[in-house]
């Protein structure tokens, strides 16, 4: 953010680790974070996913599917590179961490 804040002038930049992953692997490392295991059930709009002490975590909402969706979704942050010299440090697995953590001791 001080990168972008110091760029000479106003600009929007993808700030982004490159990688892609879906919802059910962020849901799986969460758990892992947790001392969780996730076991799901159903297919489709009916899939669940419960813990090990048997709360349903995840529920399919169609209200949340995306009316375009396209099969692979990746942030580009070549212009923050390029620009800024600004490049991801933090992995998937470390940022899940990161959230987690955030969320248990906010």
């Amino acid at each position: 953010m001080w990168a972008i804040l110091q760029a000479p002038k106003p600009d929007d930049y993808v700030i982004a680790t490159g990688e892609t992953h879906s919802v059910r692997e962020f849901v799986e490392e969460t758990a892992k974070q947790l001392d969780w295991t996730i076991k799901w059930s159903g297919e489709g709009i009916n899939e669940i996913g419960t813990n090990q002490f048997g709360d349903v975590v995840v529920k399919i909402n169609p209200e949340f599917y995306r009316p375009a969706e396209v099969d692979l979704l990746v942030g580009d942050y070549t212009k923050a590179y390029k620009e800024l010299g600004w490049q991801p440090r933090t992995k998937f697995k470390e940022l899940v961490k990161l959230m987690v953590e955030a969320e248990l001791n906010g």
